[in-house]
Order: structure tokens, then sequence, then C-alpha cells
């Protein structure tokens, strides 16, 4: 079983590998009991949109951590995949800039991801 700092390794390398926009890694455990870390990025399409979920979906799934839940597979703008201790948060550049979950969730500490624990 993957710490939540490895899943969150594991996904930001994913998303950066797929050249995602933005990665960003919010440490909010001392702040809610939803996750321990939030991972997010911006894709510049739904496809890379897509390709981005499903990389991460893959890295993760063969680290042996599928997500739990996936929501807005079907949305072009946000795309979000529960690991429990994670989640990832993959959005439009507008989408992202609507939410603004950097801003509603300001208290957190953003992580450099070469900083986390790797699986490896």
């Amino acid at each position: 079983m993957l710490t939540a700092e490895q899943i969150a390794s594991i996904a930001a390398k994913a998303l950066e590998d797929k050249k995602a926009k933005d990665v960003k890694v919010l440490r909010t455990t001392e702040h809610t009991v939803l996750a321990d870390y939030f991972v997010i990025c911006n894709g510049t399409s739904s496809t890379h949109i897509k390709a981005l979920v499903d990389e991460v979906d893959k890295q993760l799934s063969e680290a042996g951590e599928p997500p739990t839940r996936r929501e807005g597979l079907r949305s072009d703008i946000w795309v979000l995949m529960d690991f429990g201790c994670v989640i990832v948060h993959v959005f439009t550049d507008e989408a992202r800039k609507f939410y603004d979950l950097e801003r509603l969730w300001s208290d957190a500490a953003v992580v450099d991801p070469k900083t986390l624990v790797s699986a490896e």
C-alpha cells in the first residue's frame, strides 16, 4: 500500500510526463478530512484532459492504487480522481480559473512534487 506522499508523487509525475500545464500539489492534511493532498493541473483540450486522466489512472493502478472514484469524465472542463488520501483535479484553463482551488485552499502548503517520497 502506497503512502499519500507516494500517490501524490506518482500522480504529479504522470501528469508532467503527459505535458500537463501548471501542476501543483497542495498539502491539505491540516485543513480538511477530504484528502491529505490535492494534485491540480490544466489540460489544453478535452482530448488532452482524457490522456492526462488515463495516464494517472494507469500509473497508479500499476502501482496498486486504482482510483476509488472518477467524476466528470463526460465533462470537457474538469475531471476529479479520488484516491482516498489524494484527489487529482484536471481542469481546462477556464474552469481552473473559475473554481480557483488554490485560492479556496490558500492555507494549504504548496509542495514541490520532486520533494515527495517516490514509490521507487
